[in-house]
């Protein structure tokens, strides 16, 4: 190529390149903060507990609502009697 020092071998410009990028990369927080087995255990362990119990939330928030919303429908009976019943377990605990 044009303009390359003829003394360096083909492609050394990319790996020198390369190498910095590497560099930075080993140098990121994040990388840093997961080096250890340990912590990255420990890590996912939290993780999956907040996604377990927002999960159990989330849809406990929303079977409630629909169970609330399908209480109050009154025009169509097998539904709205499910829910009456459904609502009526929910008041009673």
């Amino acid at each position: 190529m044009p303009g390359e020092d003829p003394d360096l071998p083909p492609g050394r410009k990319e790996f020198e390149a390369l190498t910095t990028e590497i560099r930075r990369l080993n140098d990121h927080t994040f990388i840093k903060m997961h080096n250890s087995r340990w912590r990255l255990a420990a890590f996912q362990f939290l993780r999956g507990l907040a996604f377990g119990l927002g999960t159990v939330v989330g849809a406990t928030i929303l079977v409630s609502l629909i169970a609330f919303v399908l209480s109050t429908i009154d025009f169509i009976p097998i539904l709205g009697d499910w829910a009456a019943r459904i609502a009526e377990q929910i008041n009673v605990k």
